[in-house]
């Protein structure tokens, strides 16, 4: 059956809604045959190359929002570190740590519902920089956009712009009121329109039913998101998801399969939370997807570099090493 999935999936046929729902409800005794078929999608498209992002937070709390699971929101209670806007130059210097790591993307993130004028400029102003001294890949996330701000990210030459739908249309309203489901498209749409690249994902383990993770990996197929973070919950004290832990290792790997499945062609990163979800089965969950990020996440942290190369390399993967001819000055 899963072989059968894999063969629909290459020759670009939609999966059923029952087949999607198969395969989170796959037996556990099966798990090593589905991931055998979602990485002959993968490898179809993907080959065994992994591409490495890295991330920047350049300006944690302060939020105005409040969503369930940040420790940054309006309502949260997580004893995180706060701090303003960063400055063009430490933006910059972490671009070379990126560029150490052998990252391809630059994730350059923002807290807050979206950009000011100012936090703007800041980034735009770095990322030409950046791309004249690395020319690496830059991905920006700083809310929610307006058509004239995604048309200055792309004049200073951002390549991706990230707003995850996080959870499905039905679910959206538990996990935050301050913004709609249809805002974070939104958002989505006005970076396409001014010619970025589209990145889009989600957090499974937010109290969420099956088919509410059927609808997300949908949702991402008809907005044509180019890359896709799938991240699963990785509960902090103080937030209004406290103490949630519904995930086990063997269904986050389902989940990464049924969105390769879904989304045959296009990036998926497994991204915030792996290391406390997957724990030991993270190196599997490289068979379906084909990215992951390196360094640290928001306010919680990730695996050493080292060891996500060496888990790479044990594979038998290489790293999709971007602009190689670049080397720092």
């Amino acid at each position: 059956m899963w072989r059968v999935l894999a063969i629909k999936a290459i020759n670009g046929y939609e999966i059923t809604n029952d087949e999607a729902l198969d395969v989170l409800n796959c037996p556990e005794d099966e798990l090593l045959s589905l991931l055998h078929s979602a990485y002959h999608v993968r490898k179809k498209f993907y080959g065994n190359k992994v591409k490495l992002n890295m991330i920047v937070n350049t300006k944690t709390g302060f939020c105005p929002e409040n969503c369930g699971y940040c420790a940054q929101s309006r309502d949260s209670k997580a004893p995180i570190q706060k701090y303003r806007m960063m400055d063009k130059e430490t933006i910059i210097r972490g671009a070379g740590k990126a560029h150490n790591m052998k990252a391809g993307t630059y994730c350059i993130v923002a807290s807050g519902r979206g950009p000011s004028k100012r936090e703007l400029d800041i980034v735009t102003s770095a990322v030409k920089e950046i791309k004249e001294k690395y020319n690496m890949r830059i991905c920006a996330c700083l809310g929610l956009l307006k058509p004239e701000q995604a048309e200055q990210l792309k004049e200073a030459g951002v390549d991706r712009y990230n707003h995850n739908i996080n959870t499905s249309e039905n679910h959206h309203d538990q996990i935050t009121t301050s913004h709609t489901y249809d805002d974070r498209v939104e958002t989505v749409n006005y970076a396409k329109q001014a010619g970025i690249s589209p990145c889009s994902g989600v957090i499974v383990g937010m109290k969420e039913s099956k088919q509410d993770i059927v609808d997300m990996a949908r949702a991402l197929q008809l907005m044509d998101a180019d890359s896709i973070p799938v991240n699963f919950l990785h509960a902090i004290d103080g937030t209004a998801l406290e103490g949630t832990d519904e995930l086990t290792p063997s269904y986050c790997l389902k989940v990464l399969c049924l969105f390769r499945f879904i989304n045959p062609t296009k990036e998926i990163r497994v991204s915030g939370g792996r290391e406390v979800n997957l724990r030991s089965l993270q190196p599997l969950s490289l068979y379906p997807a084909n990215s992951i990020f390196v360094g640290d996440y928001l306010t919680t942290d990730g695996q050493e570099s080292t060891e996500d190369h060496k888990m790479i390399e044990d594979l038998g993967f290489d790293v999709d090493v971007v602009n190689k001819e670049k080397v720092l000055s």
